[in-house]
């Protein structure tokens, strides 16, 4: 199996184990800094080990090949077809000399971003994971992207948004770049996950170098309060 088959696993059981919250076959980063859980395989073992680690009613979003028949005593809240993409190494503009990185200051502005483009599940200290670069214009964050999950080899772009009333500037673009230098300076890879009828994001990354690696499911899933 690939590293970016599973990647939530492979990050919590790699390059991100220092966040993982651990029951047998099943991760999950505290729900404080993403809402992102995972187990080795979606067996009925697997999910009796997610059960451990999750309170009744509470949700946690899966990266699986397909949304799954869930067993009994849990609930499919969503089921979000992904596109997962790969960057090849190319050639790309120069970033904005604007950009910042971000820190825990910068946190409520992260969230307020965040809760108003829905780019994904985001947290308040989902900025712990790596680097994350901002754009501030009139003393408000407008733009955003950064480094969520990390497997060997391999470092995801995630939370790429820009506020709806600042697009058309190139921000997303310019963060895109600055992190892609990033990672490729580390000697790694690339890559991100885009729903597919985004074809506004899908073309830009697709510019930027990256191209389909295969196709995945988000599933939010609930456990039961019974």
């Amino acid at each position: 199996m690939h590293l970016l088959d599973n990647p939530i696993w492979r990050a919590l059981t790699t390059s991100q184990s220092q966040f993982a919250e651990t029951y047998h076959l099943a991760r999950r980063f505290p729900p404080s800094v993403t809402s992102l859980g995972a187990f080795r395989e979606p067996t009925l073992t697997g999910y009796e080990s997610l059960a451990h680690l999750l309170g009744a009613g509470e949700m946690t979003a899966l990266m699986l090949e397909a949304p799954p028949a869930a067993p009994a005593n849990w609930s499919v809240v969503e089921a979000i077809p992904l596109l997962q993409m790969v960057q090849k190494d190319c050639e790309m503009p120069s970033p904005m000399p604007e950009l910042i990185k971000l820190t825990e200051a910068d946190a409520p502005e992260m969230m307020t971003l965040a809760e108003l483009t829905q780019p994904g599940p985001f947290g308040r200290r989902t900025h712990e994971l790596r680097a994350y670069l901002g754009i501030y214009r009139m003393g408000s964050l407008v733009a955003m992207a950064g480094e969520r999950l990390r497997v060997p080899g391999y470092t995801e772009i995630s939370a790429v948004c820009t506020h709806p009333d600042c697009t058309g500037h190139g921000y997303a673009t310019s963060l895109i770049v600055a992190l892609v230098k990033r990672i490729r300076d580390r000697n790694q890879t690339p890559f991100l996950h885009v729903r597919p009828e985004n074809k506004r994001a899908l073309e830009l990354y697709q510019r930027l170098g990256f191209r389909e690696r295969r196709r995945l499911c988000l599933t939010v899933v609930r456990k039961s309060t019974e």
